[in-house]
């Protein structure tokens, strides 16, 4: 049997693989040299039919949330498709390669999280590679290729594998395909998709060369200086592909009961979708499709509608991802209390003591405060600057309509238990570590999947087989499909579109409960950053968020709240104290919530109290600064004869009357001496605000007011060896202020763009220019 899929290469979006040709469900398969699960060891060494040794590589990751992993996992898989054998291990499973004796190529794919930090799995690795009494010629046999994944909202891009890269190069290993810098912000595929394409060709060189030098080492070659790769950043992603291959025939429904009626053009244009130009890639004795028999000029295209030239292309869709999960369900005799996470031994149970909301009127965002009573564990110990995790559980009403949908409501408080399928296809299957055994099904989709999360691309052509009618199914193809990719992008990924809305707007799509298991992630934690000091309110933990609130979209019909600022809003709710009003001191309700520490050893206040600091924290990023000056107030009054450096805070928000948060204890830091300077802006007010600053200089955002004292913030960070902090949104105000502080070094120290990001550069290598930013 053939499948009426084409597909070309591995999509990024998603972490599975794009096959060349046609995929072929009888095809022969060659089992050698494969691992099983142990209950599969004995055939390990049978082979289906006679075949030669295959020649080897090796893929290392390096995964906090996944990614890196399903990337690494696919090329492991579509290995034997280019007569290939892969060996795949995670990087700290040291059992299962060996570098320093390594003569086969290896692809190291690795991710960054945090402020440019390894991955949890990675660091050990990176610890050791780092050690200073690695001789030069340590990794002189290695030849690699490396793909690193970041995101430019961030500091320190892709920076785990420059760091990784750097230190290869300094031991002597060679590279032999350039490598790659996949950014997160603008859609990791833009660089992974082609450099997925050209690693093949570049691991059969590799190969070759290795093999006919008969040594692993790839020495320069002093008569051909192109054998020497350099470091270059791919950033095109190729819509013609030249490959042979049979298309998806475009096909509408017309008289389906699920066809969703076509959008009134002037709710969103139609989008590029990449298909022009795909005529060359049709095979001859492929009809060209029908014209639409609906005037196109008056329609636009949606999340369940497409136009040309999208309707009426072929599609290269990615090959169906294995199955490799059998879900059962087991009767129980009661019935468990869903009450949070179970991994007791790193949370904490702490109540809320009090809650305030800290910005009035009609503002437009709603400002909290939240006081947690910690008094009762002693090693819940905090510095300011640190943050901590909040578990949080997916909305009961979501719950519940997921439920529904998976036709399973009288099942919910039955006992799921998850096994590997025997005859998965999946290399490297395991069962999913974030869900314990023997929990209720109610529980597993309470606490342990992200049902919100936006579905990859592997997700999507999974659903296709799921979905009974027509139109939806070319839709959902057309949405996981090369030539969809800004369908993709601008209706799921833009929009961060939920699998509940997802579902919800393809109403014939029934995916069982194993395809959620095996495709939707582990309910994160959100963090937040302390905004307390222990020596100022001893026994208790603040902190500050925003409620955020998801606006209507095309998929979205209604706006909905964050997952985790929703839950704590709705939760404080009853004993929420509001501007204005007398604080309580508590009441018969206190509410608790799962909490762990998440200590932050680098984003805190200089240890020597007489070195100087500068803060930016517009909004609510000014949040660990209340901490940081709540601690140096305690501190001055403890050591009233000590040298405290001057501190500095730029603060911003939209309205004086409506956004200023913690405006009296900012005003009593600078009174106390706390806080040696304070700047404000405003944003939306008036211009002609009577306590702005001269008419001349009226600054609007955080980084107007830093170039107003750029003076100043040269002498705190290069003369008097001082710090600067960096706390909110890492979209716009911490690009900006960066850009900003890159300006002031090249005005007032007269140095070149280049030299003023390398001392920038400098601060952050000294932990002096330190962020505490996010998405």
């Amino acid at each position: 049997m053939v499948t009426d899929v084409t597909a070309s290469k591995f999509d990024v979006t998603s972490g599975y693989s794009w096959h060349g040709g046609v995929q072929s469900a009888d095809s022969p398969l060659c089992y050698e040299g494969v691992s099983f699960a142990a209950d599969r060891l004995l055939s390990v060494q049978v082979c289906c039919m006679p075949c030669e040794a295959k020649p080897r590589f090796v893929v290392v990751y390096g995964s906090q949330k996944g990614q890196a992993q399903s990337i690494a996992e696919g090329i492991a898989e579509e290995a034997e498709e280019h007569g290939l054998a892969a060996d795949l291990s995670c990087l700290d499973q040291n059992e299962k390669y060996n570098l320093e004796k390594e003569s086969a190529p290896v692809v190291f794919i690795v991710s960054t999280t945090g402020d440019g930090e390894p991955p949890d799995n990675t660091l050990q690795f990176v610890k050791r590679i780092k050690k200073k009494a690695l001789p030069p010629d340590h990794y002189k046999h290695l030849c690699y290729a490396l793909l690193a994944l970041g995101d430019t909202n961030y500091a320190n891009f892709c920076n785990c594998g420059k760091t990784i890269e750097r230190r290869l190069r300094e031991l002597g290993a060679k590279q032999f395909y350039p490598t790659g810098y996949a950014d997160d912000g603008s859609g990791l595929e833009v660089v992974v998709d082609p450099w997925l394409e050209g690693l093949w060709s570049a691991i059969t060189e590799a190969l070759s060369k290795m093999a006919s030098d008969k040594t692993p080492d790839l020495k320069e070659n002093a008569e051909n200086p192109a054998t020497e790769i350099p470091d270059v950043q791919l950033n095109l992603l190729s819509l013609t592909d030249q490959q042979s291959c049979d298309p998806v025939s475009p096909s509408r429904s017309t008289d389906s009961k699920y066809a969703s009626p076509p959008a009134i053009r002037d709710l969103r244009p139609a989008s590029s979708s990449g298909g022009a130009g795909l005529a060359s890639q049709r095979p001859s004795s492929v009809a060209a499709p029908k014209t639409q028999t609906c005037n196109d000029a008056e329609l636009a295209a949606s999340l369940t509608f497409s136009l040309p030239p999208l309707s009426e292309s072929s599609l290269n869709v990615p090959a169906l991802p294995p199955p490799f999960l059998d879900v059962t369900f087991q009767d129980v005799d009661s019935v468990e209390q869903t009450v949070g996470p179970l991994n007791r031994e790193t949370l904490f149970e702490v109540p809320v003591s009090k809650a305030v909301q800290l910005s009035r009127g009609d503002s437009v965002k709603t400002a909290l405060l939240l006081e947690l009573d910690i008094s009762a564990y002693p090693t819940m110990t905090y510095q300011p600057g640190d943050s901590f995790d909040v578990f949080c559980p997916n909305r009961a009403d979501e719950v519940d309509n997921m439920l529904r949908r998976l036709d399973l409501q009288d099942q919910k408080n039955h006992h799921v238990l998850i096994t590997l399928r025997k005859d998965t296809k999946k290399k490297g299957a395991q069962l999913p570590s974030h869900i314990p055994q023997s929990v209720s099904l109610l529980f597993l989709l309470t606490w342990c999947l992200e049902i919100r999360s936006v579905p990859k691309k592997a997700f999507l052509r999974a659903l296709v087989e799921h979905t009974a009618d027509g139109a939806q199914r070319r839709r959902l193809q057309e949405l996981c499909s090369k030539q969809g990719a800004a369908d993709y992008n601008l209706y799921v990924r833009d929009p961060s579109l939920g699998v509940p809305e997802l579902l919800a707007a393809f109403p014939s799509c029934s995916p069982p409960l194993s395809l959620l298991i095996e495709h939707l992630p582990k309910l994160q934690p959100r963090p937040y950053s302390a905004a307390s000091s222990r020596l100022k309110h001893p026994g208790k933990l603040r902190f500050v968020f925003n409620a955020v609130e998801l606006p209507a979209c095309p998929g979205r019909p209604a706006g909905r709240r964050g997952l985790c600022t929703g839950w704590l809003f709705d939760l404080i709710n009853p004993c929420l104290v509001f501007p204005g009003k007398l604080e309580s001191s508590g009441g018969p309700f206190l509410p608790k919530i799962p909490v762990s520490l998440r200590p932050n050893c680098s984003f805190r206040p200089p240890p020597d109290p007489s070195v100087p600091f500068i803060m930016v924290g517009p909004g609510t990023g000014v949040a660990p600064f209340i901490g940081f000056l709540q601690q140096r107030e305690e501190e001055r009054k403890e050591k009233p004869e000590a040298m405290f450096g001057e501190t500095w805070l730029f603060f911003g928000c939209r309205h004086r009357d409506k956004d200023y948060l913690f405006r009296e204890e900012l005003e009593d830091f600078v009174s106390g001496g706390a806080l040696t300077h304070l700047r404000v802006c405003f944003s939306r007010d008036d211009r002609k605000d009577e306590e702005a600053v001269s008419s001349a200089a009226q600054p609007r955002y955080v980084q107007h007011n830093l170039l107003l004292h750029s003076q100043q913030v040269i002498d705190i960070l290069f003369r008097q060896n001082g710090s600067v902090y960096i706390c909110g949104d890492a979209k716009n105000m911490a690009k900006d202020v960066n850009e900003t502080l890159v300006e002031i070094i090249k005005s007032e120290l007269h140095v070149d763009q280049l030299d003023a990001m390398k001392k920038l550069a400098q601060l952050r290598e000294e932990k002096r220019y330190l962020q505490d930013i996010w998405a």
